[in-house]
């Protein structure tokens, strides 16, 4: 693997970004500075922590960042959740993402257990 962009996490973790972004823009104006932009700095922060993470010498390192890429898809998932609840997405506009995120969740954990295995 010579980078990052090799890794599927990541990549699938970039089209959750834009997922996000394109869903977003369907919410109040009102919510700009508010969900809106929490939920796209969750999403950011996935593959952003993956990315850091790699670029680290050390294993545990690595897998620190891929835990706090984990805690940002919770959060993310959530927001998404509470958007849900504020009918400012549709459970049916929210499927894709719900999916893709859980495949994320399920190669993140697996990364990490690799990398505690090793």
């Amino acid at each position: 693997m010579k980078s990052y962009r090799d890794l599927i996490v990541w990549q699938k973790s970039m089209n959750l970004v834009t997922l996000v972004c394109s869903l977003t823009t369907e919410f109040p104006e009102n919510e700009k500075f508010g969900l809106t932009s929490q939920i796209k700095r969750s999403a950011v922060s996935i593959p952003s922590n993956i990315a850091e993470g790699y670029g680290t010498n050390y294993r545990k390192d690595y897998s620190r960042f891929l835990q706090i890429a984990k805690g940002s898809l919770f959060e993310c998932q959530t927001q998404i959740e509470i958007g849900v609840n504020l009918n400012f997405i549709s459970v049916e506009n929210c499927k894709e993402i719900n999916d893709l995120s859980i495949e994320v969740e399920k190669m993140l954990n697996s990364l990490i257990n690799k990398l505690a295995d090793n």
